[in-house]
């Protein structure tokens, strides 16, 4: 089971659900934490490190005794990574996504490939969470590499929850993609509902099973409720605008451990998910 929590915006409380969910978990879990430009589920947890790993992507490298300007590797490059104007190509290392395809297409094998790093992936341990982040290097501009990397670390036959990033650009969906569930959080706002909205196509499009659950609620209206009941979009879970919540977030804790009579609502968030999963 690989549930992804994700949201078409920031700040609905994406990690608040990630993170509370795999507490609740009775069986060890993993939670992978794929908002790598800037990870925040350790905050929540007393995690103990365990190990760290560099990460990269093969940029290319010209030989210029051997190339002679033909530019079949600009004319090859989707992304503009590598450039030529009848002379030594250019080479822009952040717009390469290391798929290596100018070195195969070079007819004179003036390109091989060096080691980028971007980033790092952590993984800690907090009592049955094993937490694995990734930590982009400031300056990288592409977070799907990294995410890819965060997402190898999955461990076979163990349940596994993933923090997605904010919004529905390319880091999202590397982050979804082969997940059995998507958890979409959102909050009962127009600006909630204008950016659910933009996650729901997102979701149609890619074709994976999801659902939403409404945090804060309370604070807005029910425009959110009307539209997920016009689309017939399962609503799983209601987290209600409790002053209480926001405190125990303030100093880093987890709801279902400063609140216990919160357990029951993230129990039933559980039993909803596997229940859609099975359908």
């Amino acid at each position: 089971m690989i549930i992804a929590v994700a949201s078409g915006k920031g700040g609905t409380g994406k990690t608040t659900v990630s993170v509370n969910l795999a507490r609740m978990l009775e069986s060890n879990v993993q939670l992978l934490d794929c908002d790598v430009e800037e990870p925040n589920a350790h905050l929540f947890l007393q995690a103990e490190p365990k190990e760290q790993a560099v990460v990269t992507i093969p940029v290319p490298q010209v030989d210029e005794s051997l190339c002679d300007g033909c530019g079949e590797c600009a004319n090859f490059c989707e992304y503009n990574a590598i450039v030529c104007f009848g002379t030594t190509p250019l080479i822009f290392p952040e717009m390469c996504h290391g798929c290596g395809g100018c070195a195969i297409v070079c007819p004179k094998k003036a390109i091989s490939e060096i080691d980028k790093r971007i980033g790092m992936v952590e993984t800690a341990l907090a009592q049955n969470i094993t937490l694995i982040q990734g930590r982009l290097d400031v300056g990288v501009a592409m977070a799907p590499p990294l995410i890819r990397a965060v997402k190898t670390r999955l461990r076979e036959g163990m349940p596994a929850i993933l923090d997605a990033p904010p919004g529905t650009s390319c880091p999202v969906i590397a982050t979804l993609r082969d997940t059995d569930f998507v958890v979409l959080v959102t909050e009962p706002t127009p600006f909630g509902l204008h950016d659910l909205k933009l996650a729901v196509d997102m979701m149609q499009e890619i074709g994976i099973p999801f659902g939403v659950v409404v945090n804060r609620f309370g604070v807005g209206d029910d425009r959110v409720h009307v539209f997920c009941s016009e689309f017939n979009i399962p609503l799983l879970l209601e987290i209600p605008d409790d002053r209480r919540i926001a405190e125990a977030y303030s100093r880093g804790e987890l709801i279902v451990d400063a609140l216990p009579e919160y357990r029951r609502l993230f129990q039933s968030l559980i039993d909803k998910t596997m229940q859609r999963q099975n359908v």
